[in-house]
């Protein structure tokens, strides 16, 4: 018996439909995944898809194409074309982390899309707002990142700016390296990069073609780099493009030169006073006026001193005030908007833009050598007083003059929580921020004795971590006694969310006899021990984290 023969399988001709299929698959590879989000958001009645498919309508056809793209996407490679291997990336000179602190890492950044609050339930440690410190004392000790955690750290740093700098500081030359190969990263281009070695003589010519060919994001950081280490060459390489600038560029590049502004600034800086852009001659002005003695602070403290004088004729010292009644071209130029905001009248405006510019040490020899405390101190008639010290505190702040912030801030214990010259405790805030960490943390701690935790959170927020003991005691002792008194506890969460952060671990004793339910008042919050027997475990298991963290990154 013969065995059937089994003819030969023909191979089917592509079809119309398969062949518009294949171009409708090319089509989609082509497609970027920002264009069909964009379709999407938009709807596609509004913005016509970036694909089509025979028979398919337009919504279909971008659901099609996005499914394309997502699988594309998950297999993590971006069709291009062939391209030679990369530059290896630059040695990185400093030891990896020890495993224990590689494993702390590892948890630490798989739970950084966790919630943060100081208001939230439970007694486990907040893991996200412990990655900051943790890369903090990582970079203190001059380590480096295990090489697999560095596409975990630098997505992290990408959700939030306030890592960017510690987490680029720590992650090393590789991160620019990686950001150049991922665009998900491109904000590590723009790195802060006052650690970078300076450039020596043999790269003056890659530092131009940097500049001249770079993206932006890489002429700010070399102009950040050149400016940390040789000020003037950076100014020069800017001042030689300055013409061909776009104005936002211009005002970026511009505000780089507060890194070691000095005297030599002052010519390049005159120029841009005449700049087209009013936010480049705006920041110009500030950076002159910061210069105490440059021409532009000199003519400023004319121009305060003609509108602020000591009347010498009252029976005791005061200081009378008259508004400029114009803003001329010459103060326009000097940096004066000549538009209020809305609800400030004019000329208080201009006085507080003149007295804000003017060098504080003019007002000594002005107003008889007197000295910031006794000047602070003078009666200011016509209800001129709140704008005439608001100013001085701008000036303080924007000078660094430590002797006429403590003037302005008074007494930690004043009756008046704003103090003598500050407007609010945000002002206050910034006139600490030019006081020592030693002084600044004594303060605070006497204002939180005076007037408890309810004002100081902003106060708080300026001083150095860990708090100096005799702050972390003031703290403690406020949050204890507004416990024992049956206090609304979620009024609080701010505070002790800030104190998990910032206490020394060493409290972590202290306190373990706070985290008991303590005996509510009968007119206590209802709960209220329990939130407050809960948030103090908290901070107790936080800081004994912490000093974990630093026993595992070697002390």
């Amino acid at each position: 018996m013969t065995a059937p023969t089994t003819a030969p399988t023909k191979t089917a001709a592509p079809t119309a439909a398969h062949t518009e299929a294949a171009k409708a698959a090319g089509r989609h590879a082509r497609t970027s995944w920002e264009e069909l989000v964009t379709a999407a958001l938009l709807g596609t009645d509004r913005r016509t898809p970036p694909v089509t498919a025979p028979g398919r309508d337009a919504p279909a056809a971008l659901l099609d194409a996005a499914a394309v793209q997502t699988v594309r996407r998950r297999a993590g490679l971006r069709a291009a074309p062939a391209a030679g291997r990369p530059e290896p990336a630059s040695q990185d000179p400093r030891p990896v982390v020890p495993a224990a602190a590689r494993r702390r890492l590892a948890t630490l950044l798989a739970d950084h899309t966790g919630t943060a609050g100081g208001g939230r339930r439970g007694t486990a440690p907040d893991l996200v707002e412990l990655l900051p410190q943790w890369l903090a004392m990582a970079n203190e000790r001059g380590f480096a990142p295990p090489p697999e955690l560095l596409p975990a750290l630098l997505n992290a740093a990408r959700g939030r700016t306030d890592l960017r700098p510690q987490a680029l500081a720590f992650a090393g030359p590789r991160a620019q390296w990686l950001a150049r190969l991922n665009p998900d990263w491109k904000f590590a281009l723009r790195a802060a990069p006052g650690r970078a070695a300076p450039p020596g003589p043999q790269e003056e010519g890659a530092i131009q073609r940097r500049w001249q060919e770079g993206l932006f994001a890489e002429r700010v950081a070399l102009l950040a780099s050149l400016r940390a280490h040789t000020p003037d060459t950076a100014r020069e390489l800017l001042s030689d493009t300055w013409a061909t600038e776009r104005a936002e560029d211009r005002l970026m590049f511009l505000d780089s030169l507060r890194t070691g502004l000095r005297p030599a600034d002052e010519p390049f800086l005159e120029q841009a006073l005449g700049d087209r852009s009013r936010n480049v001659r705006a920041t110009a002005a500030e950076l002159l006026s910061s210069l105490p003695d440059s021409a532009l602070a000199a003519r400023m403290a004319d121009r305060a001193a003609s509108c602020v004088a000591l009347d010498r004729t009252a029976p005791s010292p005061a200081l009378t005030v008259e508004a400029p009644h114009e803003c001329d071209a010459g103060m326009e130029r000097d940096g004066v908007a000549p538009k209020p905001p809305a609800g400030r009248g004019e000329r208080s405006w201009w006085l507080g833009q003149l007295v804000e510019a003017a060098p504080l040490a003019s007002w000594q020899g002005r107003l008889g050598d007197r000295s910031p405390a006794d000047i602070v101190a003078l009666p200011v008639a016509d209800d001129w007083r709140a704008e005439l010290h608001a100013a001085w505190c701008r000036a303080a702040v924007r000078q660094r003059d430590a002797s006429w912030s403590r003037a302005l801030l008074g007494p930690p214990a004043s009756p008046d929580a704003a103090g003598p010259g500050a407007v609010s405790l945000a002002e206050r805030a910034k006139l600490l921020t030019t006081l020592p960490a030693t002084e600044r943390a004594e303060w605070v701690a006497g204002f939180i004795d005076a007037h408890g935790l309810s004002e100081a959170f902003q106060l708080l927020g300026v001083c150095a971590v860990p708090w100096a003991p005799a702050l972390g005691r003031a703290v403690v002792d406020a949050l204890n006694i507004a416990r024992d008194a049956g206090s609304y506890p979620w009024s609080f969460s701010g505070v002790m969310g800030l104190a998990e952060r910032c206490l020394d671990p060493a409290e972590a004793v202290r306190l373990e006899a706070l985290t008991a339910v303590p005996d509510e008042p009968e007119d206590a919050s209802p709960g209220a021990g329990g939130y407050w027997s809960e948030a103090f475990q908290r901070l107790v298991s936080t800081l004994r984290l912490r000093a974990a963290m630093r026993e595992e990154l070697g002390g």
